[in-house]
């Protein structure tokens, strides 16, 4: 069994996305289809003292830019970053990894968005170890075209993969059946949403991975464990 998960890369993103990362045999950041403001590829949320905030990487992009074209600007962002991350880990046991490893990150000078929204994805499955021996692709790379659903089966097809696993958005477009015709199952993340200690009052699973981090350290592996259901079982609801 082979299994393939596919996603737009995302800015330090939840735990949720990492539970699918920790079930792939290959990982494909979906890097060339088009940049959306207002998505998760280059802001996350932050839990503070004062309630969640928004952590935004500021970007150049022109109408119909793919993620992997679009430009960091140019201004000093990444002291402020590090000075707000330091504020909102204040008294958490695990902080100086947290903020260790984005500086790791943003010591790279990258100039584009991709890089290193890929970086603090990448820096992350590094730091649990959550998928030794896994491949990690690039979608830009792989001479595949087309858009949809039929795409990201073309993907799984070109990687010899026999199931896909992916997350809640993907219900709203999938030809499941088409899958199914070309010899490949569908998964979904049966997502736990499994409880840490973290700071600042009631708990809340969808801020940055981060936060897990400074909170647990390498101890937070534990909580990255949701398995799937088969897709008629989730569509279901049961």
């Amino acid at each position: 069994m082979t299994r393939i998960v596919i996603s737009q890369p995302m800015f330090f993103p939840w735990v949720g996305l990492f539970e699918q990362i920790r079930l792939a045999d290959t990982y494909v950041h979906y890097d060339d289809v088009q940049f959306s403001k207002g998505s998760f590829t280059n802001r996350v949320q932050i839990k503070t003292s004062r309630g969640v905030r928004w952590l935004s990487l500021p970007v150049r992009v022109h109408l119909g830019e793919s993620i992997n074209q679009v430009q960091l600007a140019e201004e000093d962002w990444r002291k402020g970053h590090l000075s707000f991350l330091e504020q909102a880990f204040e008294g958490a046991p695990h902080a100086v990894d947290a903020l260790d490893l984005v500086a790791r990150v943003y010591g790279q000078n990258h100039q584009k968005l991709d890089e290193v929204v890929m970086a603090s994805m990448e820096a992350v499955i590094a730091y649990f170890d959550l998928a030794p021996g896994q491949k990690v692709l690039r979608s830009s790379q792989m001479g595949i075209d087309g858009s949809g659903w039929a795409r990201v089966l073309a993907v799984v097809k070109r990687l010899e993969g026999d199931v896909y696993v992916t997350g809640h958005g993907a219900r709203n477009y999938l030809d499941h059946e088409a899958f199914e015709r070309e010899g490949v199952s569908v998964e979904y993340l049966d997502y736990q949403k499994l409880p840490y200690a973290q700071l600042h009052g009631e708990f809340t699973p969808y801020v940055s991975i981060l936060d897990l981090i400074a909170n647990v350290g390498t101890a937070g592996r534990e909580v990255i464990s949701s398995g799937t259901k088969p897709w008629r079982t989730f569509l279901s609801g049961t």
